[in-house]
């Protein structure tokens, strides 16, 4: 309709060459819808958890993972080998989605058969039945392989449960209550504190931010504002293109730009609701040992049992800025050097 339309979830880009893939193309998300379309259709069709339940939602989950491998495949072929970039957007949805069907329809026809085979063994237990004399007592063993499934499947269920719960680590009690440690930019930078409103910081405080400070920004003549969210929990930083979005912002493009080989960011290029003004965003996610552009990355790495600070340093400029510059370039390097120097101290 004349409207460019970008999801904040930025998929497959294609720079330099390389086919970078987030985690929402990994397949994770397909993995995490499919295991509760799972659930759902064998309380539908009414199966048990048995072994071979257990067969079906392998098979099930080889197929997402198969499926969504032959996606990605397809548009770095179209998109970097063919170099049709317009034609891998295009058909980046709808292969997730007809891969997902395709799934989907596998795995319940795989629940039905399980339906039919038992019928099936039904009816010639039956049969046998009619045509025998009656059974030894050493022929009761089915019965027993039976039940002693029954006891396999309500153990593995409960190993299952007790894994998930020695895994879990509570959500911490934090907020911005602490004392943290000033910033200390190059003197070359200009900024001058912009206090949090009072439901922002509320709102920051309720996930857990350790601290947050919001800046306006002067540096070799580009201009505009800042917030760096320091937090031990994912669940305090977020996809500031929701926060631009809130603010009456349309996204009109999002891609990672790699501004040295250690240090990749999202660039995003926003604009008014006419369209006549367009703005510049830039944002990352910063740990002592690690940086990186991809939210599904951050929460991530709060698997670990010993969790990593991070700070998400999250920019948006007074206008359009040419991230290949060398000014822009050296103002990114040395906010990761002033994020790196924060998180020693």
């Amino acid at each position: 309709v004349g409207f460019n339309s970008v999801g904040v979830d930025t998929i497959l880009v294609f720079e330099n060459g390389i086919s970078h893939i987030d985690i929402p193309c990994s397949g994770v998300k397909s993995l995490w819808t499919g295991t509760l379309f799972l659930l759902a259709a064998t309380w539908i069709e009414n199966r048990k958890l048995n072994w071979r339940w257990l067969k079906t939602a392998v098979l099930f989950f080889l197929l997402l993972f198969l499926s969504n491998l032959a996606r990605v495949a397809i548009l770095t072929t179209v998109g970097v080998v063919m170099g049709w970039s317009l034609l891998a957007e295009m058909l980046h949805i709808p292969l997730g989605v007809l891969g997902f069907i395709a799934a989907c329809a596998a795995a319940v026809a795989l629940l039905r058969k399980q339906q039919r085979s038992k019928e099936k063994t039904i009816n010639s237990q039956q049969l046998t039945i009619n045509n025998q004399p009656p059974p030894a007592p050493h022929c009761e063993l089915p019965i027993a392989n039976s039940q002693l499934a029954i006891h396999y499947s309500q153990f593995i269920i409960l190993s299952l449960l007790i894994t998930m719960a020695l895994l879990y680590s509570p959500r911490p009690i934090t907020g911005l209550t602490q004392s943290a440690p000033a910033w200390s930019f190059a003197d070359e930078l200009i900024v001058e504190p912009l206090p949090l409103k009072p439901d922002e910081n509320e709102w920051l405080t309720h996930d857990g931010a350790d601290a947050a400070d919001r800046f306006r920004f002067e540096w070799r003549g580009v201009s505009g504002s800042m917030i760096l969210i320091n937090s031990r929990t994912w669940r305090a930083h977020h996809r500031p293109e929701r926060c631009f979005e809130v603010y009456g912002l349309a996204l009109d493009n999002s891609q990672t730009h790699l501004v040295n080989s250690a240090m990749p960011v999202r660039m995003v290029s926003l604009s008014d609701n006419s369209r006549q003004t367009a703005y510049t965003a830039t944002y990352w996610f910063q740990s002592a040992n690690r940086t990186t552009d991809d939210y599904g990355t951050r929460i991530w790495s709060d698997l670990s049992t010993e969790r990593d600070r991070w700070i998400l340093v999250s920019i948006i400029f007074d206008g359009t800025v040419d991230p290949n510059s060398a000014d822009i370039a050296d103002f990114y390097e040395m906010m990761h050097e002033s994020v790196a120097i924060y998180l020693e101290s």
